[in-house]
């Protein structure tokens, strides 16, 4: 059976995650104090279905207007890599990506194109994720990713291992692009959360697997063009036999949701939320330290506007 996160486990595990706030009783029950008023930098989010999380999140960021203008081309790009189900935590959960789309849709975007570079043939996961009709339903275009014709080489002067890449040419051609990963374990790269999932935008991945996994997971993070928002799907967190998983025993209802322009700092907050369901120190992560490292963004969450909010 899946287990549940319980309220007191989540808030535990929240008050792991970042620094700047306290936890106050009230009739025996804990509640969230929030860091401030302001429009945050990270923002976590339990207990409510992936559409509803999601809408809250946004609004505390400042709403998709942000980050989606009238008339753009925007890409949402989910995990799809697996033949699986959801329930079985391999991919990024549809309800959360056709609430995405339908969010910059409503925000007046030109075109929503939704794809990722599969690991199972890539008809079977678009429609077998349920994120094929989830997309679709809600307004987005899907397209593969299964050719090298699809791909144009980049270059990452900033990466240590990597100096250039072959990158979908939806990345390139959009105007604004939205990463939107599953937590779950991985068995190469320890995790797999927000900086992973930029793996499914490249064509060109044995060098990963036969070089530094990790500090290759960090160097395409360099690219240029990064997603202008992560949003961390944690509804249902594969904490065992990833990135696959092998049945239900192997995933927890967590019911959370992580969101930030910073693909470090989310993915920091994600990887600590983590290891409160399964042991998985962040230390064993190095890519996210790796991608601090290389300033893709920051693992110091401390010193970022944090909200915390229980539906």
């Amino acid at each position: 059976m899946a287990e549940n996160i319980n309220r007191r486990s989540f808030l535990k595990n929240l008050a792991i995650v970042g620094a700047a706030f306290t936890l106050k009783m009230k009739g025996g029950m804990e509640v969230f104090a929030q860091t401030s008023s302001e429009t945050a930098d990270l923002v976590a989010v339990m207990g409510g279905e992936p559409d509803a999380m999601f809408k809250r999140a946004i609004e505390e960021m400042g709403g998709i207007g942000k980050f989606v203008r009238p008339g753009q081309k925007i890409v949402v790009k989910p995990n799809i890599g697996w033949n699986k189900t959801p329930e079985l935590a391999a991919n990024t959960n549809p309800v959360l990506v056709g609430a995405i789309v339908r969010q910059c849709i409503a925000a007046g975007a030109k075109e929503v194109v939704v794809f990722d570079n599969t690991c199972d043939n890539w008809k079977r996961c678009y429609a077998n994720s349920g994120i094929e009709e989830a997309a679709k339903a809600a307004g987005a275009k899907i397209i593969p990713a299964d050719n090298s014709s699809y791909y144009s080489e980049v270059s990452l002067p900033k990466g240590k291992k990597l100096k250039s890449i072959k990158l979908h040419k939806a990345i390139l051609e959009c105007d604004a692009w939205i990463n939107v990963p599953i937590l779950k374990h991985h068995g190469g790269a320890n995790m797999s959360i927000s900086m992973k999932n930029l793996m499914g935008i490249i064509w060109d991945r044995k060098i990963f697997h036969i070089s530094n996994l990790q500090q290759c997971i960090a160097d395409v993070c360099t690219l240029e063009k990064k997603p202008v928002l992560n949003i961390v799907d944690a509804y249902r967190v594969l904490k065992s036999h990833g990135p696959q998983g092998r049945s239900v025993e192997d995933v927890a209802i967590s019911k959370a949701l992580f969101m930030s322009q910073d693909m470090v700092a989310v993915d920091t907050a994600a990887a600590k939320f983590f290891n409160q369901i399964q042991e998985m120190p962040l230390d064993n992560v190095k890519h996210i330290t790796h991608g601090h490292e290389l300033k893709v963004g920051t693992m110091d969450i401390n010193k970022l506007s944090v909200k915390r909010i229980k539906l």
